[in-house]
């Protein structure tokens, strides 16, 4: 029997789950079980609980059938439990570095309470930790052990039950069980604590609660789902009414369930408008029927609007109500009056533009900061082609890059007062980074941002723990990302990654990477095209080098030398390679180029075409390597500066155990893999294979077609997944230039 449960209930919270449980395996105490609750989440929230529960015993997973609510998987969860406490942990939230061995000595410390209170702190994305602003109430001045008659100031603390270690015999006896609903703690929380003849205190932060960008709370969602709050207060009610002993506490309870009315009243992000009377109505009827004898009503405004309860007097109400909101709302308008005085770079014809109504059958494209047009975009442009050719397909470019359009692509140029119209007016906006700070977000447009890589480094918000690697204003950041309507994704991993780096309220689309399908369905004669493009020989070997950028170093540093390992692999293989200019003035180098030992294909605009070209990919940390897995080829990782590039930019794993394949840190490494073959080995297709699964699990081939139906064709029911083991690639080289194939 462990000391410890923590019950973690999860629903839709894939980007902030392995946070979660990565505070509570981490902890120096260790005597725990945890009991996770997969409330039928629609995301990867349950098969995140089932991989950590393969690597770690103290994980129990409970997978439910249907979506229950919050209490209610908790309530499942307790009955799972087998410590002597239970707590309760949100699975947004964590555990703070030796919060359980505190919790644990300090249950020894004061005998085994029946409840003991713990401290937290409000995490904000933008690093702000802001303490709980009634710490104050937990100092442990009198007695360890108390009831709550000795310090009902405590109900003053927020109505949560994860600021808590509830013995489990107590629970039981006392029969407590979160009830379904909002406001599921209140009920919870009141009746535990007035119950309790024996509290602790422990002065420490033991949780960080997450104060989502987004607005992850359910309770800040406009909704007739907050009438649910009458349910809970009669349950507290109906608790102490059938106990005497407690009937003391009908005099705070009262206090703390009108103070409750009055928050979700003023909130503006709870109630339709349409409900507010009714709700207001039933409020003052719980008031004056649950009225104690004697009461002394607050001083100042908030007695006033106690009185306006007991009178039910809504109308008076509703318009001092709407004066506050209205001197808010002259202080809001002039603010972004004077803000968009500012915004000099839209000019006065964008503004004009963005008065005109929007076009329903037009898109505008823009790839890698509007300076090529490929990648996702291009794969996407090119299926709206085949499925919706009324939809009006237009490009973003660069005016250095208008020359590279491909023939037959309408384009803009960057910056011209074709571009502003179209960003004003175009109902679709595809971009595979963020449109400049200057684009509106209009009502009805639809910005679809579909990424350009599986993150290896670390990206978004995660780049505050790496200084070295960014200069980025992250607010501006999520000001860009808060346009996003849908984000696309490839996998699993990257989906939940993007959710907690850009916390913005957009749609995640698992649907693959666009840009890949060509990977998937590409024929023979595809493959022969492209090498056919590049010059290759059907003879030769030809392998793909592509390193990444380092942003810490201040130019690039070649960490090849590209001679030598032409020279040492031989006349039978080509070098393809893509990135930065490398050793423009050696003679040797520039003899291999004429001989066609060396490409150099850093301007291709197409680099799914390199990948088809390619018998093996060479690569350092680029997210390359996850979309070239799609064509199960060989993949060597070279990593000569791993323990650098980890430690100054962040990554997500560690390449070098998790690598899609062979792995070598110095140049006689990487020949010595290359010219042995060990590098499409058994070992080395072991390992792509795991992370083809991992990394390529939405990558069917079509990826295009599935955005287009969802996105601009309005379709609510996705494409199916082609399974994993029944997906076909593009033929390898060898096989392309195979006599049969060519028949």
């Amino acid at each position: 029997m462990p000391r410890l449960s923590l019950v973690v209930p999860a629903y839709k919270v894939q980007g902030y789950l392995a946070e979660c449980l990565d505070s509570i395996l981490g902890q120096d105490y260790a005597d725990f079980e945890v009991i996770a609750v997969d409330d039928c989440s629609p995301d990867a929230s349950g098969a995140i609980f089932d991989e950590y529960a393969e690597r770690d015993p103290r994980v129990h997973v409970i997978h439910l059938t249907e979506n229950v609510g919050l209490g209610r998987a908790r309530n499942t969860g307790l009955e799972k439990a087998q410590g002597d406490y239970v707590l309760f942990l949100d699975s947004d939230d964590t555990l703070t570095d030796g919060a359980l061995k505190a919790i644990a000595d300090r249950l020894d410390a004061t005998g085994d309470p029946e409840i003991l209170v713990y401290d937290y702190a409000r995490g904000y994305w933008d690093g702000r930790i802001r303490p709980n602003q009634r710490a104050d109430l937990l100092g442990t001045d009198g007695p360890d052990v108390f009831a709550l008659a000795d310090r009902p100031q405590l109900l003053e603390l927020l109505q949560i039950v994860w600021n808590k270690a509830y013995r489990r015999d107590f629970i039981a006896r006392h029969g407590l069980a979160f009830p379904p609903g909002y406001y599921e703690d209140a009920p919870w929380t009141f009746c535990s604590m007035i119950s309790a003849e024996r509290i602790a205190l422990l002065d420490r932060v033991c949780v960080m609660y997450r104060q989502r960008r987004e607005g992850g709370n359910i309770l800040k969602t406009v909704s007739r789902k907050h009438f649910d709050v009458f349910d809970q207060y009669r349950r507290v009610f109906d608790y102490v009414g059938a106990r005497p002993e407690l009937a003391r506490w009908q005099g705070p309870l009262f206090r703390k369930m009108t103070d409750h009315y009055l928050t979700v009243l003023e909130r503006p992000d709870r109630l339709p408008q349409a409900a507010r009377a009714e709700f207001f109505h039933r409020a003052a009827q719980d008031y004056r029927a649950r009225l104690p004898k004697d009461f002394q009503r607050p001083a100042g405004g908030r007695g006033h609007k106690y009185a306006l309860l007991e009178r039910d007097a809504y109308a008076a109400m509703a318009g001092a109500t709407a004066a506050v909101r209205l001197r808010k709302a002259v202080k809001t308008r002039t603010r972004t009056a004077i803000n968009r005085s500012k915004r000099s770079a839209m000019g006065v014809f964008y503004q004009s533009q963005l008065k005109l109504p929007l076009d329903e059958n037009l898109v505008l494209f823009s790839a890698y900061w509007s300076r090529s047009v490929s990648c996702n975009p291009a794969a996407i442009d090119a299926e709206l082609a085949r499925l919706a050719p009324h939809i009006r397909r237009v490009w973003a470019v660069r005016a250095d890059a208008v020359d590279s359009v491909p023939k037959g692509v309408e384009c803009v140029r960057v910056g011209s007062r074709e571009y502003w119209a179209a960003l004003a007016r175009a109902k679709y906006l595809v971009n595979n980074v963020n449109f400049a700070d200057a684009v509106v977000k209009r009502e009805g447009q639809i910005h679809l941002q579909t990424h350009h890589g599986t993150p290896l480094k670390t990206m978004g918000l995660d780049q505050r723990k790496y200084p070295a690697s960014t200069d980025m204003d992250f607010g501006k950041l999520l000001e860009r990302c808060d346009r996003w309507d849908y984000s696309l994704s490839s996998n699993r991993f990257s989906t939940a990654v993007w959710e907690r780096v850009y916390p913005c309220s957009y749609t995640s689309l698992e649907s693959g990477y666009p840009r890949n399908d060509i990977l998937v369905n590409a024929t023979s004669e595809d493959v022969r095209q492209a090498r056919a493009a590049l010059g290759l020989a059907d003879g030769t070997r030809a392998f793909l080098y592509m390193p990444t950028h380092r942003e810490y170093q201040p130019g690039f540093t070649p960490a090849l030398d590209l001679a030598r390992l032409a020279d040492d692999l031989g006349p039978d293989v080509t070098l393809l390679i893509r990135g930065h200019y490398f050793y423009g003035s050696s003679p040797h180098v520039a003899e291999l180029r004429r001989s066609g030992r060396i490409v150099d294909v850093s301007g291709h605009t197409r680099v799914e075409e390199l990948y088809l070209a390619a018998d093996a990919l060479i690569t350092d940390y680029s997210s390359a390597m996850f979309d070239y897995a799609v064509l199960d080829r060989p993949i060597v990782v070279y990593a000569p500066d791993w323990d650098i590039y980890s430690a100054v930019r962040g990554t997500y794993f560690d390449l070098l155990q998790q690598a899609p394949g062979a792995v070598a840190t110095t140049q006689t490494e990487l020949i010595g893999l290359l010219e042995s073959n060990e590098y499409e080995g058994l070992d080395a297709a072991t390992r792509r294979e795991a992370f083809r699964r991992r990394f390529c699990e939405f990558d069917d081939g079509r990826a295009a077609e599935r955005v287009v139906r969802q996105v601009f064709l309005g379709e609510k029911t996705a494409l199916p997944f082609i399974p994993f083991t029944e997906r076909p690639h593009a033929p390898s080289p060898a096989q392309a230039l195979a006599p049969a194939a060519r028949a």
